[in-house]
């Protein structure tokens, strides 16, 4: 990879993860002590956490209030809806997102790990590895989070004791790597106390290892873009034909994944036509170079018929385009989805139309079980299904890449986003695939 793509990637340090663990294990409270210890509060948001906190006949302020902004989560102590949150320190920027613990607000998880590059499960000390715990771990491994922290809180509670804190990093350990997680960073933490969580504890002289802030500064979130496939999805057609530019034809979008280069021969999907990159803009200027996740505009040696969702990928690793898809989804929609479904499935910057052929079991997150033919899905569950759509679409592997490997399946009626997709196996095992259902009519029979 050359010198200037490592640059330029090093430069930009962020980094999006999100916290996760059952009710009451202190996430809201542990993000909000990151927020609070790393002066990253202002001084109103803080006075309005004090006031919040007396009116509720508390002496010292709550932390979580700062991400609880729901007024039903204010009331009722509890994260109800993903919460975004973004702080800097010297070091680095973060984006982070508080999910909801609740079983029944999984598919909020869903949601704010999806992007995520790193995912904090939480464990109180006292109960240790529960139910929640492993379902947190195993939405994580679907999602392929590369990096998984494991903080044991409130060990103020347990005395600081240190095989309190051993006995339950062995045990999500050997859980994590059952799901094909290769990693976990274990740290010891009281949120409400603030060990561990930005400044080292001062009671708990047997850990040796980081803070939670000086991992998430430290942990390597930059991949090398030249080691996946080139994907660059279409966004936006440019012509101005002024008469300072009467041929100009670019094609703008953001690279999804790997490099490009002027001179690349690339193809263009679906319609399958080949041709050679002339020319890249990124920021007005021209340049030879280009990578994930820049927003660039190419142009191409030759005028194809190139409109918004097609893809641009070079000719070498080219993906295969196909009508028929095989995935694991997370149903987030109140309305249960069942096979023969008319919906809308959007990839990238494509939209198409497509049925849903069958859903050939569901997974049960608890023991990781497969519920067979459960004949639909509802709101939280996860499962695989088969989608049969009414034009070709280069889909990756989720496992390979986790931006063109992704899809919604969405109600053609209202626009509503029903179920949020991942192609392959991703983590459920894959499933037989069953006879294609009788062809449909409405123009919905492809």
């Amino acid at each position: 990879m050359s010198s200037t793509i490592t640059a330029h990637t090093g430069a930009t340090s962020l980094l999006r993860f999100a916290t996760a663990g059952s009710v009451d294990d202190g996430k809201s409270t542990l993000v909000g002590r990151l927020l609070h210890d790393s002066k990253s509060v202002l001084a109103d948001q803080l006075e309005a956490v004090e006031h919040a906190s007396r009116n509720r006949g508390q002496e010292a302020p709550d932390l979580a209030l700062l991400t609880d902004g729901l007024r039903a989560e204010r009331e009722q102590g509890i994260t109800i809806d993903v919460a975004y949150r973004y702080f800097a320190t010297p070091r680095r920027r973060f984006i982070l997102a508080d999910t909801p613990g609740h079983v029944q607000y999984t598919r909020n998880m869903v949601t704010g790990a999806s992007t995520a590059e790193l995912a904090v499960v939480l464990v109180d000390a006292r109960n240790g590895v529960v139910e929640q715990t492993r379902r947190h771990a195993a939405v994580a491994a679907l999602l392929r989070v590369p990096q998984v922290v494991l903080a044991v809180n409130k060990m103020d509670l347990a005395g600081y004791a240190e095989p309190v804190f051993a006995a339950i990093a062995e045990e999500f350990t050997t859980y994590a790597a059952s799901l094909g997680i290769p990693e976990v960073t274990a740290i010891p933490i009281s949120a409400l106390a603030g060990d561990n969580v930005v400044a080292p504890s001062a009671t708990m002289d047997w850990y040796g290892g980081p803070t939670v802030l000086e991992h998430l500064e430290t942990v390597p979130v930059i991949a090398d873009p030249s080691a996946d496939p080139g994907r660059f999805p279409v966004q936006y057609v440019i012509r101005p034909q002024t008469p300072e530019h009467p041929d100009y034809r670019g094609y703008a979008g953001q690279i999804a994944s790997g490099v490009l280069r002027v001179g690349d021969a690339v193809t263009v999907l679906p319609s399958g036509r080949t041709s050679t990159i002339e020319g890249i803009e990124a920021l007005g200027r021209a340049v030879d170079t280009a990578w994930a996740p820049q927003s660039v505009t190419v142009r191409l040696a030759d005028d194809l018929d190139i409109s918004r969702g097609d893809l641009i990928a070079p000719t070498a690793t080219v993906p295969a385009a196909s009508q028929d898809i095989e995935a694991t989804i997370c149903h987030v929609a109140d309305r249960p989805l069942r096979p023969g479904d008319r919906v809308l499935l959007k990839h990238t910057t494509r939209t198409v139309k497509a049925i849903v052929k069958d859903i050939p079991s569901r997974l049960t997150l608890d023991d990781l079980s497969q519920h067979p033919a459960p004949g639909e899905l509802v709101a939280n569950d996860i499962g695989r299904i088969t989608v049969r759509t009414a034009e070709p679409l280069a889909l990756d592997a989720y496992a390979d890449s986790r931006r063109t490997g992704s899809f919604l399946l969405i109600d053609p009626a209202d626009g509503t986003t029903l179920t949020a997709g991942m192609a392959g196996t991703a983590f459920a095992a894959a499933a037989e695939t069953a006879p294609a259902a009788a062809a449909d009519d409405e123009g919905w029979d492809f």
